[in-house]
């Protein structure tokens, strides 16, 4: 590892969509050297794999290309697979609806373009999400922050990033105010890509493809059983709980005569329990795999990425587990998903919803 870094030197992800385009636009004006990296992480697993990966290279490499800077392309799947696939797999198949970008984030996204920069002797790293980073000038802890735009914050999906990384962490987009702002960006600049929609949410399985059917090529089966009501009264049949979710209305294949919603997923007797819309609403919400930079009990949390952030008392106990105790009743409360705490815009962790 290089150990005599170049300041002026920056490993950028680089997708070939106008989000990291913008990003190395805003980069270059800045003085920086900028060194693009396309890591591949899909494998045989995902449908039309090999055309995704040959799509996904070619842009990012043509977008380079006309940014004029150097592309660096790293095979990832093996390490993906093990690290963000399996564990995805195994938490549909125990009632859980898992984020994968929360984990892909510190195990492969930003642990490759921090060795990429070791490599390369660069001393920052950078991406185009939205979100920013600030550094508490008593303690010296670095800290994600939220973006300046509010519907495209992307913080939440970061909590789990370290000091190692965000102390070496640059992105360009932290205070652009709207999406629009940065197509102009790519416009001006004939990237020939500003026009481009906004990535899927997860990378690995295609448009076309199926939460049941990607599992079931990974060897992966989940038999049908009971639906039920809260007293375990039996409703009818469902076909395999990793096709449903917490909050779930559409797609359950079952007439009521009434509105249904998915409220909880019972792996353990392989039932989806079904209720009312009033059902699915706490004010308790616990977490396990806490990280926390700093231990506060007042702060607003989310209990998902697209959620509002709300205000919360936190309390800890011996086993690691922290509950939320939320002002404000919050909705589908979801095992797997991740519930973040923030102290004003700054992120100071978060955890899994158990």
């Amino acid at each position: 590892m290089c150990r005599e870094y170049d300041y002026k030197k920056v490993i950028l992800g680089l997708s070939g969509g106008v989000d990291s385009t913008a990003a190395a636009l805003i980069l270059q004006k800045q003085g920086y050297e900028v060194v693009g990296l396309y890591f591949n992480v899909l494998g045989c697993f995902c449908m039309n794999y090999e055309e995704n990966i040959n799509r996904g290279k070619t842009k990012a490499q043509e977008t380079a290309d006309r940014l004029g800077i150097r592309l660096i392309f790293k095979d990832l799947s093996e390490e993906f697979d093990r690290k963000v696939v399996e564990p995805f797999c195994n938490d549909y198949l125990h009632g859980r609806t898992p984020n994968p970008c929360i984990i892909c984030n510190p195990e492969i996204k930003f642990k490759a373009l921090i060795d990429a920069a070791d490599e390369e002797g660069a001393y920052y790293i950078a991406t185009g999400h939205y979100a920013g980073t600030w550094q508490d000038s008593e303690s010296g802890l670095w800290y994600i922050k939220k973006a300046a735009n509010s519907r495209k914050d992307q913080s939440y999906m970061l909590y789990r990033l370290g000091q190692d990384v965000i102390s070496r962490l640059i992105m360009p987009l932290e205070s652009y105010e709207s999406k629009e702002e940065i197509r102009e960006l790519a416009r001006t600049c004939n990237t020939g890509n500003s026009e481009d929609k906004d990535s899927q949410e997860i990378c690995f399985i295609d448009s076309s493809d199926t939460y049941i059917d990607f599992l079931k090529r990974k060897g992966y089966s989940a038999p049908e059983g009971d639906f039920t009501d809260s007293a375990g009264n039996v409703l009818g049949r469902h076909k395999g709980i990793c096709a449903y979710t917490i909050g779930q209305r559409k797609g359950l294949g079952i007439a009521l005569g009434r509105p249904a919603f998915v409220t909880e997923i019972d792996s353990e007797n392989n039932r989806v329990v079904l209720g009312n819309n009033e059902d699915l609403f706490t004010c308790k919400v616990m977490s396990t795999g806490n990280i926390l930079c700093k231990e506060v009990s007042e702060v607003t949390a989310k209990i998902r990425y697209t959620a509002p952030a709300a205000k919360a008392n936190l309390t800890f106990d011996s086993r690691g587990i922290i509950t939320a105790h939320f002002i404000e009743p919050q909705r589908a409360s979801t095992p797997g998903q991740s519930i973040v705490f923030y102290d004003g815009d700054i992120v100071i962790g978060g955890g899994f919803i158990v």
